[in-house]
């Protein structure tokens, strides 16, 4: 086997993790992306499992069923998406999956539906939401900027979707997370 699918691969510093175990178990990697290893020469069982037993200790687990591997790979492609510097997406979120995987929607979205107790859509969502708080916390843009950076109809539509997932509007989230930092600070400060 040549490549490895890897589930829980969710951002930089994971495919740099994932790296570095490969580099220290002394293997040839020519590709780690999310949710992917891919080996210059095959590996063999043994050196799976050892490969296993190292990730598991940092939360990672490999794939083994194309289904599992098809649902993180709609993840992956979902989380890249959103975490791109601009979420320039000019087509439907369906139209970019099908693309991405060479499968029809309605198979991938009845998979994930199967897999996930939850939609695409759903994920799609919760993963932009949690970019936007991201965002918030920077304070670096502001609310129209977020919006336009994420792909939002309207800072009005985001504020909406928003405050629907997470029970805050965007401004009180802002709020009530720099009161918990400064309320650390002052504890840190106290002791």
């Amino acid at each position: 086997m040549k490549t490895l699918r890897i589930k829980n691969m969710v951002c930089p510093r994971c495919i740099m993790a994932v790296e570095k175990t490969m580099e220290d178990l002394g293997f040839d990697v020519n590709d780690v992306e999310l949710g992917l290893v891919e080996f210059h020469e095959p590996i063999t069982l043994d050196d799976r499992n050892k490969i296993e037993a190292k990730l598991v200790k940092l939360g990672f687990e490999i794939l083994e069923d194309k289904k599992s591997q098809t649902v993180e790979r709609i993840k992956n492609q979902i989380i890249e998406l959103v975490s791109k510097d601009l979420n320039d997406l000019t087509i439907t979120l369906s139209e970019y999956l099908s693309s991405k995987l060479q499968t029809e929607y309605n198979a991938l979205s009845t998979l994930f539906s199967n897999q996930e107790s939850q939609t695409i859509e759903q994920f799609y969502i919760l993963q932009k939401i949690e970019k936007v708080k991201e965002l918030l916390v920077y304070d670096e843009l502001n609310l129209n900027e977020i919006a336009y950076k994420m792909n939002y109809s309207s800072a009005a539509h985001l504020s909406s979707q928003f405050k629907k997932i997470t029970g805050l509007s965007p401004t009180h989230f802002k709020e009530v997370k720099l009161n918990k930092e400064e309320v650390l600070e002052n504890k840190k400060h106290a002791e």
